[in-house]
């Protein structure tokens, strides 16, 4: 999507032990609803390439929208009952556009390998349904989310931030900390982890929380108690411009 952060340069990192690393940059206007910011959605062409250039990408694929979507009908693939929750029900129109424009890109590459950032971590598990439901011939491979000092995640959206937004968005990363510290010490009931985590981010005085949630890391569906296998825990929060999202995994100890 541009605007790449060190976040994005960790995938070109993890990417450059292939035989060929390539680095797509595209700002995909089929994830955007019309009240979106797509037109104002942060980027910087010259910068984007001096990342590519540094972290070893021996190319950048940075298509038009008229090369991506050439005529009047552009078809979404379909990406059912896992990508209308959550992001997908803050953002209908969001990943039926991510599905399409990933599943154009590995057509254009053929057999690969594809990282993705955890930190986007639904998204993560719409395109691993879509690559092994489509029998596509890419091995998916999920790569930590990084991090600033204070824990915020990195995210291109973070340039939105005012200065008071931005000393109260590691919120985010303190709430799920507290979900995951009361499952290791043996929470297991999802309500419970959410209620907590709610509370944290509605201490934020400029954050207006969206939903915090614990989930199945493969289905997204709510387990009825929290087991072993352990689940993922959710949240997003919008602080003025930016809506800001995160995760984390959480086992019990």
């Amino acid at each position: 999507m541009g605007c790449l952060h060190a976040g994005h340069a960790s995938l070109i990192d993890a990417a450059t032990g292939n035989d060929l690393t390539v680095v797509s940059l595209f700002v995909n206007p089929l994830q955007f609803a019309p009240d979106e910011d797509l037109a104002d959605y942060p980027g910087d062409s010259e910068a984007d390439l001096e990342v590519c250039t540094l972290h070893g990408a021996d190319l950048l694929f940075s298509p038009s929208v008229e090369e991506m979507y050439p005529g009047t009908g552009v078809p979404e693939v379909e990406v059912g009952d896992l990508a209308a929750r959550y992001e997908g029900a803050s953002r209908p129109t969001h990943f039926g556009g991510v599905a399409t424009a990933v599943s154009r890109l590995f057509k254009v590459v053929g057999a690969c390998r594809a990282y993705f950032g955890e930190k986007d971590f639904q998204q993560l598990a719409v395109v691993r349904q879509m690559v092994a439901e489509h029998s596509m011939p890419v091995e998916v491979i999920g790569c930590p989310t990084v991090r600033e000092h204070d824990g915020l995640a990195l995210s291109s959206r973070n340039v939105y931030l005012t200065a008071p937004e931005r000393g109260e968005a590691p919120v985010l990363y303190r709430a799920l900390q507290v979900g995951a510290a009361v499952v290791e010490g043996g929470e297991t009931d999802p309500g419970a982890v959410v209620s907590l985590m709610a509370e944290v981010v509605g201490s934020a005085a400029t954050g207006e929380l969206d939903y915090a949630a614990v989930v199945d890391p493969a289905t997204f569906e709510t387990p009825t108690r929290i087991t072993g296998a352990g689940v993922r825990l959710l949240v997003a929060c919008r602080f003025g411009r930016a809506r800001l999202i995160d995760n984390m995994a959480a086992v019990p100890a």
